[in-house]
């Protein structure tokens, strides 16, 4: 099947299921934390509460967008990507399922809340450091450094800012709510008020939603990298586009682009404004031997170079720090300039076949409905020393749905247990001070937190040689 040796036809399989299994951990090892509220403030029941969020889970997979899913596709080296070597990039791809399925399932069974896309984003960097290691290439070179940065940046932000936000909203909350009943602890016999019940259940939604959006594209995204990597004739261009339009756009991109004000391209812009110009140059010289009518008119060895360059003008470009003035100088009208002209060109590589979203839905749905419970005891007992107050669950929870989906929009991976986890912790301050927490537990849940890269990273490092020996 699409023309692959048997061997490398397997190894593509065990790479599409690790895939599919790290998404179906990720759905009852995060997702825990947005029915861990509902369940202990008695708002639902477990079984309803966890097959409600796992629905809203694949619901959120189904709804989002790719932009957080190319994101991880960017984190490995073009090199893997260009279908040179294979069996190679898919050993390394493998390599940092395996590491992140590990870490997963052990942070899991010892019931210590850890973030799924801290894990993957170290064992990406440990396989780009192995594949460093290889062929005599410069240490360090198989990583893209900027947006692993960019990346770490938002998952180093995000338990901050879901701390502070979920606290004040606690405090501002007592201004204005003054039923004393909301803020004691959740009786677990009593069903709360209708109406908290309700901002309950509608946070909890929040939550699963919002985690299937984002980490649902994560999903995607590996599975497109697998795809990519292992069929590039099949997957790196988008089969359902128009490829006569191809070369004209980015005729029309260039002499857009060449009406951008010199003012526009300040020294910060001016590799960006260089590493477009020469993708522009490179597709041009690529393409000019041969008239691309239809993906098939693109010979299979060229369609990886063909991508790279089109990737290299679109992410230069969104990168760059061009003004909406200077944008707009660049066409006659709003649907005639570089943003309009991007738009059209996006699609021919940032794409998912909907027979993927579908998969990654019910892989994470389907997990968020098993194995939940050892994060839930967590989230729910043992971060203060108290259970949590209907409000602290609300507070928590709101926060970090809104975090989680303003992240998604900027194409930005950011971790659900963190997030809410830190919010909790974060209410459980601004109820009685730091005296109601249970350092223990935080202990735990910081210790996991710094040992995650370097442990994923080792674990990358380490699978990645020892398949080797095994299958190469």
């Amino acid at each position: 099947m699409f023309g692959l040796e048997p061997a490398l036809f397997i190894l593509l399989i065990v790479c599409l299921i690790a895939a599919c299994a790290f998404e179906f951990i990720n759905g009852f090892h995060d997702t825990a934390n947005a029915v861990a509220t509902v369940i202990y403030t008695n708002s639902l029941k477990p079984t309803p509460a966890v097959i409600w969020s796992g629905f809203c889970n694949a619901l959120g997979v189904m709804a989002g967008g790719i932009t957080v899913a190319m994101g991880i596709v960017e984190l490995l080296p073009p090199e893997v990507q260009s279908g040179e070597n294979t069996q190679l990039a898919l050993l390394l791809i493998l390599s940092m399922l395996s590491s992140a399925i590990v870490w997963n399932l052990l942070t899991w069974y010892l019931g210590i809340p850890c973030s799924s896309s801290h894990t993957l984003v170290g064992s990406i960097i440990g396989v780009g450091l192995a594949f460093s290691m290889t062929d005599n290439r410069e240490f360090g070179s198989g990583v893209n450094w900027g947006k692993s940065m960019d990346i770490g940046m938002s998952l180093l932000i995000s338990p901050l800012f879901g701390f502070t936000v979920a606290a004040l909203l606690l405090i501002v909350s007592k201004m204005f709510i003054k039923d004393k009943a909301i803020y004691q602890e959740a009786d677990p016999k009593k069903v709360p008020p209708f109406w908290i019940r309700s901002i309950l259940i509608l946070t909890c939604t929040g939550v699963s939603f919002a985690h299937g959006n984002n980490d649902g594209q994560k999903g995607i995204g590996l599975l497109m990298l697998i795809l990519i990597t292992a069929v590039p004739s099949y997957f790196v261009l988008n089969q359902d586009m128009n490829y006569k339009e191809l070369p004209a756009l980015v005729q029309t991109f260039e002499a857009q682009f060449a009406k951008m004000p010199t003012s526009a391209i300040t020294t910060e812009n001016q590799s960006r404004v260089d590493k477009i110009n020469a993708a522009v140059k490179t597709f041009k010289s690529l393409t000019a031997s041969y008239s691309i009518t239809t993906l098939e008119s693109i010979p299979e060895l060229e369609r990886p170079k063909v991508r790279q360059q089109v990737v290299q003008i679109l992410r230069n470009f969104d990168k760059a720090e061009f003004s909406k003035e200077d944008i707009l100088k660049t066409g006659s009208s709003s649907n005639d300039n570089l943003e309009a002209t991007i738009k059209k060109l996006s699609p021919y590589t940032d794409y998912a076949p909907i027979q993927i979203s579908i998969l990654v839905s019910l892989c994470l749905g389907i997990g968020t409905m098993i194995g939940y419970k050892r994060i839930v005891v967590t989230i729910g007992e043992k971060i203060g020393k108290s259970h949590m107050s209907y409000a602290q669950g609300a507070s928590a929870e709101i926060v970090a749905a809104s975090t989680i989906l303003m992240a998604s929009q900027l194409g930005l991976p950011v971790s659900t247990t963190h997030v809410l986890s830190s919010g909790i912790a974060g209410t459980m301050v601004a109820s009685d001070g730091t005296k109601n927490l249970q350092s223990s537990t935080l202990t735990n849940i910081g210790l996991a937190w710094l040992l995650t890269l370097p442990i994923t990273i080792g674990l990358s490092v380490g699978f990645f040689f020892l398949l080797r020996v095994f299958l190469l």
